[in-house]
């Protein structure tokens, strides 16, 4: 697989050099000058945008930018900074000629929130620009956070074109995860402040539990991002950037109250000191909600369980000279939960506590040369309790007691080689154990990486993104994942790109060693490692009816490899209009699946885990955005979706093995199967769609926003005799329509805002969706406490 990568990366390199060779030589011109603030001292890490080119640049330590190779024309220079009052002017760009200006920002009233410009990097946690990473990339910003009206990340998330909230009933009812691009949630890393976090359940990392009081933006990229990020990152990246660039005392007391008893408080406050040198930033929120029950069968309970969940967030950062910076993160979250369940069998208590601890401490160090270096130690630690208790007997059953650590150490470097090349080097280490009941003994992973980076400007419309990264696992040895991305400029109102990254994940904990019975239900799931022993141990005590001779399979699990390609483009016909599309394929070996592999005497099943030969998942993604006035703006996406496990194709195909026949319920018998029969992978949808209105009116202080999202049907679950197959008879989840809508107005020169948010208006409810909660009505008061 590698060289067949290689071979199709080197050929891409040679298109875009032969394409970088013939592109007609034409004078350009360039812009450059300084950002002051009134006083007249130089403003760094200021963000800069060229509009309609969508050309952007940072001011450095002395406040200074530089664009090149413009067209020549009139542009508009937009400039933001926290802290400063919005500017824009028009610029004027003549060929073959350098305009130089002088910028100077007034101070704003804004407190507690800034304009993000999308892919615009400026991250002091990480010295990668997600943006800039060969696969395509997202970013979410505060202000659109707000115009959602959104209290956790799921509901953040699940409205963002080509991501799926999933919910895994067999994982339980708190398994809420996230589905990028046709993969399941545990493909796609969740970082906090560029560092991974941890805690998932059966490979869902619940998104629920990450408030978003404190997310200053969310960083997206879609596809395979192991050559910057490692393992989990087969899928791509989700990164929360929270608060920081700080520069004048202010504080923000806000309180949300609706249905299902929701309450949302959140108290924070900024602050520099030592004269501006040092920052500190704070924040508490709490959260509790009833739940909700989307089971009508449910006689007591929630399938969404009640929590009371708090929240506590800080950061320091102090200038420690002119050229070095102490940073420090830490987050602690707990969340208690106690659900009332019963399918009126055996009624009992299920109580859940959930502790969350991020923490990180890091030294960057900026030498005259430029290049830009990071240290770094991060600690995250995930635990839960979990006790259940009959309700009839008062018996208390065997709880899950988990416990996770990862150690992760990291030196970053950035800097220019020259005027074309940028480049973004890293090197770490990570060691992970996890401490669980429902495995045997204490285990533990340890692994070493490093990695590098290039953004070249091969010609004026052509640049190249390429970089690689090798990593040394204890237990599967070690990998290299390159990537590569080439994007190309014909016009100023055109850019096409593509882009070619291997990528890998290990088998998890779980996968390997879990050894877990569902007390309730009475199902049994056996990780890889453990199943032939702890199967025998089931037949001993004679609780194993048969076993399937798929069992056959389960032996050491390889790591699951993938080659992800995409390419699309961005057209913008006007200059408030953009279309963005891009088509992807995602080709995976030794995909991990869970299957049935066993049957138990009492009629529940046994599942283990084993390696899928290959598998795909392909589509396209469409993006619209019209910025129709100043005020008002349409935004539409779409995403087609494929994905196919291709030993079940083959099988079908050749009539022979697991998948070749399929129980017809119109016939009422067996038969063989065809390949209009295999739906494909579980829990897809084919078709998923989302539309925006949102208004922001500047003078009046109103915002508010209108959003529809579309998810088509998908399949659930096996409903006739099992073939091991999604077929056309089987439980499928029919598509739906959510209509959310949320409006704010601020007041007394925005130190006031009242908010009006309503989720799911039509109250759709479905028991095979346990997260989806019905209608959902919510209003919210803050008040910013700055100077005016």
């Amino acid at each position: 697989m590698l060289n067949s990568t290689s071979q199709k990366i080197c050929f891409i390199l040679l298109l875009g050099l032969s394409a970088a060779s013939a592109l007609a030589a034409e004078l350009k011109g360039g812009l450059s000058g300084v950002v002051t603030d009134e006083e007249g001292k130089p403003l760094s890490g200021i963000a800069l945008t060229l509009d309609p080119d969508h050309k952007r640049a940072l001011t450095d330590a002395k406040g200074l930018f530089n664009l090149k190779q413009l067209y020549a024309g009139v542009y508009t220079l937009t400039v933001t900074a926290i802290g400063f009052e919005r500017l824009e002017q028009s610029i004027e760009i003549e060929a073959g000629k350098q305009a130089r200006i002088s910028i100077r920002l007034k101070r704003s009233n804004k407190a507690l929130e800034e304009v993000n410009v999308k892919g615009m990097h400026h991250n002091p946690d990480n010295l990668i620009d997600m943006t800039k990473t060969a696969m395509p990339s997202y970013v979410i910003t505060r202000a659109e956070i707000d115009m959602m009206g959104s209290r956790r990340l799921d509901e953040v998330l699940k409205e963002q074109t080509g991501l799926a909230i999933v919910n895994d009933i067999g994982s339980g009812n708190r398994a809420v995860g996230l589905q990028m691009q046709g993969f399941d949630s545990g493909y796609t890393m969740i970082m906090i402040d560029g560092q991974p976090m941890v805690g998932r359940n059966n490979g869902n990392f619940d998104l629920s539990r990450i408030t978003v009081s404190n997310i200053e933006k969310i960083e997206i990229i879609k596809g395979a991002s192991s050559c910057l990020f490692g393992s989990d990152a087969l899928a791509g990246v989700i990164n929360i950037v929270t608060r920081k660039n700080i520069t004048r005392p202010q504080g923000m007391a806000a309180l949300r109250y609706g249905s299902f008893k929701m309450l949302d408080a959140t108290l924070e406050g900024e602050s520099p000191f030592a004269g501006k040198k040092g920052s500190v930033y704070v924040s508490g929120n709490y959260y509790r909600t009833d739940g909700f029950n989307a089971n009508p069968y449910l006689e007591e309970g929630k399938t969404a369980p009640p929590f009371d969940s708090y929240a506590f967030q800080g950061r320091g950062r102090y200038i420690l000279n002119g050229k070095s910076t102490l940073n420090f993160n830490g987050r602690f979250v707990t969340r208690h939960s106690v659900n009332d369940i019963s399918y009126g069998v055996k009624p009992s208590r299920d109580v859940l506590d959930e502790k969350d601890l991020n923490t990180s401490l890091s030294v960057h160090h900026q030498f005259n040369n430029g290049i830009k270096l990071k240290g770094q130690y991060y600690l995250t630690r995930y635990q839960t309790s979990q006790q259940i208790t009959e309700k009839n007997s008062g018996e208390i059953l065997p709880g899950n007691q988990f416990k996770q650590y990862l150690h992760r150490a990291e030196l970053q470097a950035a800097g220019r080689a020259n005027e074309q090349i940028e480049l973004t080097a890293g090197t770490g280490a990570a060691y992970e154990l996890l401490d669980n009941t429902a495995y045997r003994g204490r285990k533990d992973m340890s692994n070493y990486f490093a990695y590098g980076q290039a953004d070249w400007q091969l010609a004026a419309q052509l640049s190249l993104n390429a970089g690689a990264r090798y990593d040394y696992h204890n237990k599967y040895g070690s990998r290299l994942n390159p990537s590569v991305g080439l994007r190309y400029q014909p016009l100023k109102n055109l850019t096409f790109r593509a882009a070619v990254a291997a990528g890998f994940k290990t088998p998890n904990f779980q996968q390997l060693y879990l050894v877990f019975t569902n007390i309730q239900t009475g199902y049994t799931v056996l990780g890889a490692e453990e199943f032939w022993r702890e199967i025998q141990v089931l037949k001993d005590a004679g609780q194993i009816t048969s076993v399937f001779p798929i069992a056959k399979r389960i032996g050491n699990l390889k790591p699951e490899r993938s080659v992800s390609y995409s390419t699309g483009f961005v057209y913008s016909p006007v200059a408030r209009v953009s279309l963005d599309v891009n088509v992807f394929y995602n080709d995976l070996q030794n995909f991990i699946n869970y299957e049935q592999v066993a049957v138990k005497t009492n009629g529940q099943q046994v599942f283990s885990y084993m390696n899928i030969a290959k598998a795909y998942t392909a589509g396209t993604e469409i993006g619209l955005s019209w910025k129709t006035t100043k005020s008002l703006q349409l935004s539409a996406g779409y995403q087609l979706l494929y994905a196919v496990d291709k030993g079940v194709v083959d099988s079908i195909k050749a009539g022979t093995g697991l998948y070749a026949q399929v129980y017809d319920t119109d016939l009422n018998k067996p038969r063989r199967a065809t390949r209009k029969d295999y739906i494909g992978m579980n829990n897809r949808s084919r078709h998923m769609a989302n539309v925006k209105l949102s208004y922001s009116h500047e003078a009046s202080g109103f915002s508010g926003s209108f959003r529809v999202n579309y998810r088509g049907r998908y399949g659930f679950m096996e409903a006739n005799q099992a073939n091991n197959f999604l077929d056309p008879y089987d439980t499928f989840v029919r598509g739906f329509f959510l209509f959310n809508v949320a409006v704010q107005k601020t007041f007394y020169n925005k130190h006031l805002q009242l908010q009006f948010t309503a989720d799911n208006l039509l109250d759709y409810r479905d028991q095979l969706m346990p997260a989806q909660q019905g209608r959902a009505v919510i209003a919210g008061i803050s008040w910013r406490f700055f100077k005016d």
